[in-house]
């Protein structure tokens, strides 16, 4: 017989109510409005997301950003190949989430935000681009996008804030020459991969792991400019 989901604590947002739930030890989801967005049994594409974007990144001493947190596994993978030197932004809009990951669902992830190199910061993920974008001290060596909808046919092409052209420009001046920019999506979508082309960026598109559901995570490095 199948055990129950508990409700471990509810928080209301303006999208709807977000839950956090748990059957077992390590066993938890994150809702909202009833939907459930991440679980900890299927985490294969996060952990391939944050490798792939921190891999032997040259920088003696990486800075980079995650967002969102969710139940924390693409931000420990991050840490787990970054360097002892680098710093890791993490930006979550829902200080509830952040506060999960401190408490309930640290077991999962060996307390990544608590690892000495992470600074949470509790905000939009656009203004912390903006800001490394407009100031050449806080360039990034790479930006991963964790988020929830991923790009998608109903992405607007020019003003979506993760994946419109806009964005895509953005990014690309917030990161350093070479720098990556990888991003989680739920399906493959050739209409954003073309806007990341386009957009001064070399594409390379994973699927992680093999047989039932794969994720799509996009690994974009900016282009050196001459």
């Amino acid at each position: 017989m199948a055990i129950a989901w508990k409700i471990l604590e509810q928080a209301p947002t303006p999208d709807g109510v977000l839950e956090l739930r748990q059957r077992g030890p390590k066993d938890f989801q994150i809702a909202l409005g009833g939907m459930v967005l991440m679980n900890s049994a299927q985490n294969r594409s996060e952990e391939a997301l944050g490798k792939l974007a921190c891999k032997d990144l040259t920088a003696p001493a990486p800075r980079t950003l995650v967002a969102g947190l969710g139940l924390g596994f693409t931000l420990r993978s991050m840490l787990d190949v970054l360097p002892a030197s680098a710093h890791v932004i993490a930006a979550e809009l829902n200080p509830v989430v952040a506060a999960w990951c401190r408490g309930p669902l640290a077991t999962l992830t060996a307390s990544a935000v608590t690892d000495p190199r992470v600074a949470v910061e509790i905000t939009d993920v656009v203004k912390v681009i903006r800001r490394a974008a407009a100031d050449s001290k806080q360039r990034l060596d790479a930006i991963v996008l964790d988020l929830y909808t991923g790009p998608h046919a109903r992405s607007h092409p020019l003003h979506d804030p993760a994946y419109g052209v806009t964005a895509i420009a953005e990014m690309e001046r917030a990161l350093t020459p070479g720098g990556r920019l990888a991003v989680w999506g739920e399906a493959p979508n050739a209409a954003y991969e073309d806007r990341l082309k386009r957009g001064g960026f070399d594409v390379a598109r994973h699927r992680p792991g093999s047989g039932g559901l794969k994720h799509v995570v996009y690994l974009a490095h900016r282009r050196r400019r001459a």
